[in-house]
């Protein structure tokens, strides 16, 4: 039987769904908790799914429902990245034989030449989630801006051009994949997350633990705390946080950034710089099942970065009950509902105005946390996401029947 043809008994299984990723555990970043959230959803759906990602090592290994192909590492470029090796057989023989009905690439590199391989191999529908924007990471390969914006837009538009269907987690993700020349279609689907993890403290041994948290770092009672959950890398535009605090004339602020990364000794050196060490707390990367913690140790979210597709932390902080004071930025508009859920700044002063209108009015503040909590239920979670994405494999799985039907009746 070629690879193509399918068995008459195809419709009665449940589908059967391939998803590819150079992201997994143990990485900790927002592809990989985008990927967990969708597998558990497709799983409750009635979905077979199965990951094909890279091993943290040369030697291709399977685990229950994850083939981890060998790979290197791509440290040199970005900080964790691997790259995949060829030389994995079995692991192709025994997702043919499972024969995926349809193939979801998460990343553009590594696994997604195997996604492509795959789904041309059964003639069976590839999904992409374009996750990164890539123009915003140029410094890391490229001197000028422009040149890095036309490098991605034609790495963009090839690597898409080989898909069926495209998501992406926001509309400015979509209209920057129309100005590159993208032309397959593109469907606006929201990271969803799982709200049973990511909520306010609701118990007493849960708000105990917020204040040991506090506490841990040595953060006073009368003190607020001003949360980043963010990696420490140049493009999160950490810097203009430090900055914020330190250009704030309130004293009582402590920045608390949950997380790690290559540029964590920039930042320290800056803070040092700017005089605001002793307001400043790095936790260093911790456990993903740690973070809601971290969330509900904080009075306020905040973030100047500008590389987000829809920055899943924000959601979460949401989720959470966190206000959200942030950079200005196209992909926030669904999420910061100014003056609800947070606001959105572009200078110092008004940085330091609705810091002031959140930190100095408790009512205001409950109220807006109560409009953060009630959005996230009502637009963020994870069983509407693993519908909507269901939906586009059905959507592209129909456009390809009918495309291979045409020749057909033509001939007829």
């Amino acid at each position: 039987m070629r690879p193509a043809e399918r068995p008459a008994d195809d419709q009665q299984r449940p589908l059967r769904v391939l998803i590819t990723t150079d992201w997994w555990e143990p990485v900790v970043n927002g592809v990989v908790a985008s990927v967990q959230t969708l597998r558990r959803e497709l799983l409750a759906l009635g979905c077979d799914v199965r990951v094909l990602t890279l091993s943290q090592g040369i030697r291709a290994r399977n685990e229950p429902g994850v083939y981890r192909i060998g790979s290197v590492s791509a440290a040199v470029v970005y900080d964790r990245a691997r790259i995949g090796m060829p030389a994995s057989r079995h692991v192709l023989r025994d997702i043919l034989r499972w024969r995926p009905d349809v193939i979801h690439s998460q990343a553009e590199f590594s696994t997604y030449v195997w996604a492509r391989r795959i789904a041309k191999t059964l003639s069976v529908p590839l999904v992409h989630t374009y996750h990164t924007i890539y123009e915003d990471y140029t410094h890391y390969y490229s001197p000028s801006r422009t040149v890095g914006r036309k490098v991605v837009g034609s790495f963009s538009r090839r690597v898409l051009a080989g898909t069926d269907a495209v998501i992406v987690p926001t509309a400015k993700v979509a209209r920057l994949l129309r100005g590159y020349g993208v032309r397959r279609p593109v469907h606006v689907v929201p990271t969803g997350l799982d709200l049973q993890r990511f909520r306010p403290a609701e118990t007493a041994a849960e708000r105990d633990d917020v204040l040991a948290l506090r506490e841990s770092l040595g953060i006073g009672a009368d003190q607020k705390v001003l949360l980043s959950v963010s990696r420490l890398a140049k493009e999160k535009n950490l810097e203009e946080v430090l900055e914020m605090l330190a250009a704030s004339p309130r004293q009582d602020l402590v920045l608390v950034l949950v997380g790690d990364g290559p540029y964590r000794d920039e930042l320290e050196d800056r803070a040092a710089t700017l005089g605001v060490t002793d307001r400043v707390r790095f936790t260093g990367q911790v456990d993903p099942a740690e973070v809601p913690r971290w969330y509900r140790a904080g009075d306020v979210f905040v973030s100047a970065s500008l590389s987000e597709t829809q920055g899943l932390t924000f959601i979460e902080a949401l989720a959470c009950g966190l206000p959200l004071l942030c950079h200005r930025d196209p992909s926030l508009a669904s999420v910061v509902l100014e003056g609800r859920t947070g606001w959105q700044y572009e200078e110092t002063a008004q940085f330091s105005a609705h810091l002031d209108e959140l930190l100095d009015d408790p009512a205001r503040r409950a109220r807006m946390s109560a409009a953060a909590l009630e959005h996230a239920r009502a637009t963020c979670g994870a069983q509407e996401f693993g519908r909507a994405v269901l939906e586009v494999y059905q959507q592209a799985r129909r456009r390809r029947t009918a495309r291979l039907s045409a020749p057909q009746a033509a001939a007829a």
